[in-house]
């Protein structure tokens, strides 16, 4: 099912965070269950300007509504809550 948001929203696919960290140190259980701040935009609402689909994102911590489309989880988010483009 594809999905198509409306105005200023796009759509993310949360990216969880690895479990252990570039220099080797492994996360503890109760950190790694924090909720995703990082994902790929999916699709751009047509009002949405500076991200494209592809694009990874940081975003507001509880930010957005999430929702569950043919067993996968998505965020939809607002202007206001997609805080930067990461850019590698």
């Amino acid at each position: 099912m594809d999905i198509k948001p409306l105005g200023e929203r796009v759509v993310v696919k949360p990216i969880e965070e690895e479990s252990k960290t570039k220099g080797g140190i492994y996360v503890p259980d109760t950190a790694a269950k924090e909720k995703p701040q990082q994902g790929e935009v999916i699709a751009v609402g047509p009002d949405f300007q500076g991200v494209k689909k592809g694009d990874k994102v940081l975003f507001a911590k509880y930010g957005g509504t999430e929702i569950k489309l043919d067993e996968e989880e998505y965020v939809v988010l607002g202007v206001d809550d997609v805080l930067a483009v990461l850019v590698d």
